[in-house]
């Protein structure tokens, strides 16, 4: 296996999350010890922003550091944990929301492939991208 970046690479649908990830320099924390839960938007996502929208955040590092850090939580939190929950506390400091009323939902976004194992933790794809409260 890989770490998380790494494994985020490896599938080919996070081009734009591992460029952000690299702007903000989260790189090295995301390949470190972990473990790290990562809700992570696949590039359709983040195409789904108004155009410009992901180069703007590419410039103004500290908000791309608040929405990338928004969807990561310390621990390794499976798919099967996750619905056993109602809610987690992501390392940016605000709280994430879990539901399975339709599909498996994390605030208003659905995961769309969960459980992809990583040596330091697990991505679960997610579409759109969350956005914590300003």
């Amino acid at each position: 296996m890989a770490d998380i970046v790494d494994t985020a690479v490896n599938t080919g649908s996070f081009s734009i999350l591992v460029t952000a990830l690299k702007a903000a320099d989260l790189v090295d924390t995301l390949k470190g010890k972990g473990p790290f839960t990562v809700f992570a938007p696949t590039d359709e996502a983040f195409e789904k922003w108004p155009n410009g929208t992901v180069n703007r955040l590419l410039k103004n590092i500290p908000k791309l550091k608040q929405i990338l850090t928004y969807h990561v939580i310390a621990g390794k939190m499976m798919a099967a944990d996750m619905t056993q929950l109602n809610s987690a506390t992501t390392i940016e400091g605000s709280v994430v929301r879990f539901s399975t009323s339709k599909g498996f939902k994390v605030n208003n976004s659905t995961v769309t492939t969960p459980d992809v194992a990583a040596d330091n933790g697990v991505i679960h794809s997610i579409d759109p991208v969350l956005t914590p409260r300003i």
